[in-house]
């Protein structure tokens, strides 16, 4: 499946290192969000007012006890739709 097919509510997996980029407030900058094959589950779908012709995704991950993470937005190339394996 593809990433635009996905909605609110699928699972999605990082692509590469998600780091804070200074939108979480409550993390540092730089905290590592994901790991390379984190599962995560989109939470909503959009477009920055920055780059509007661009589609980004508001994704929880799961840490390593199974909890989600906070809202993380990310591009279509930091998430992938395919499990690792």
């Amino acid at each position: 499946m593809e990433l635009e097919q996905l909605q609110p509510g699928d699972t999605v997996y990082a692509a590469s290192h998600i780091y804070n980029d200074g939108g979480i407030p409550r993390l540092p900058e730089d905290a590592l969000l994901a790991l390379p094959g984190t599962r995560g589950v989109i939470v909503e779908t959009g477009h920055l007012e920055e780059a509007p012709a661009r589609r980004v995704y508001l994704v929880r991950f799961e840490d390593a006890e199974l909890n989600l993470g906070p809202p993380t937005g990310c591009w279509p190339e930091e998430l992938t739709a395919l499990a690792p394996t």
